[in-house]
């Protein structure tokens, strides 16, 4: 029937946009960044200062 054609589309609309909103949550939790765990030295160099 061609009346219930706009409830079709927005239940489609609906259920990709909730795919795509539950897509790019995955994507941006799931990612997964390298640790670096190096110390680096701190240099102390003393100056004498002399006005």
């Amino acid at each position: 029937m061609p009346q219930m054609a706009p409830l079709n589309w927005l239940t489609l609309y609906i259920f990709f946009i909730m795919i795509f909103i539950l897509f790019n949550c995955m994507n941006y939790f799931n990612f997964l960044y390298s640790i670096k765990s190096f110390k680096t030295k701190k240099s102390f160099i003393p100056t004498n200062w002399k006005w």
